[in-house]
């Protein structure tokens, strides 16, 4: 019996380990796609859309389904340069673990024409 419950133990424990390093890789797509958002938009023809785009496109090809989908990225264009900010839910795997929130911001100065 308390081999079964060390083992569940430890299945758990991997779990929530696998769970961490899951939202750390999901952290650090949504910094690539915002880096790349920026640095489209801050092209000296970019705008807030064309970082818009591409920050959404880059997080589309990292990171899909339902991590994606928690994922509300903006950008805002002046004439000194670009910024973008995303606002992140990551939902967790299994109960007792918390999900995770948190918001990421990037910019970029203007090329210059």
């Amino acid at each position: 019996m308390q081999f079964v419950a060390a083992v569940g133990l430890s299945l758990v424990v991997f779990a929530v380990i696998a769970n961490l390093l899951v939202f750390s890789y999901g952290r650090g797509a949504v910094r690539a796609a915002l880096d790349e958002g920026v640095r489209a938009g801050a092209r000296a023809s970019g705008s807030a859309a064309e970082c818009q785009s591409r920050a959404g496109q880059t997080l589309g090809g990292l990171l899909g389904g339902p991590m994606g989908a928690g994922v509300q990225i903006s950008c805002a264009a002046e004439p000194s340069g670009v910024s973008a900010r995303a606002d992140v839910a990551f939902r967790a795997w299994a109960p007792g673990v918390p999900d995770w929130a948190f918001s990421l911001e990037a910019s970029a100065a203007r090329g210059r024409r």
